[in-house]
């Protein structure tokens, strides 16, 4: 498990297209068949221990959860944060005041060195 932070002080101007006062974050790249999700969890919310079927990019954009990995141990994630779960990997989330999230699937994918949480 990775975790990430895409705030705006992670992120790189944008200069093309006569863009202004924009900026982007690369979060990750990848292959294969790719689902994407909004996902809402209300107050107490909890999905289980399971392992993933894909690798999963998860991004907190609203509210506060926690997310862990096989050893069981809780990770804090608020918004602008988020986690990359390896295919196989063992995990779970939940949030004891409510989030919500995106969450981008695909067959395999890594992260860039722009995300990755110091």
């Amino acid at each position: 498990m990775q975790l990430l932070t895409f705030g705006p002080e992670r992120a790189t101007p944008i200069s093309e297209y006569r863009s202004q006062h924009a900026s982007a974050v690369a979060l990750a790249s990848g292959h294969g068949e790719a689902h994407v999700y909004c996902l809402h969890l209300d107050a107490g919310g909890e999905i289980g221990a399971h392992e993933a079927g894909f690798a999963q990019l998860f991004l907190v954009v609203e509210g506060s959860g926690w997310v862990s990995g096989s050893d069981g141990r809780r990770q804090p994630l608020g918004k602008g944060g988020g986690v990359l779960i390896a295919r196989g990997e063992v995990h779970a989330k939940g949030t004891a005041s409510g989030l919500t999230a995106i969450m981008v699937q695909l067959t395999d994918m890594t992260t860039t060195s722009a995300a990755c949480a110091v």
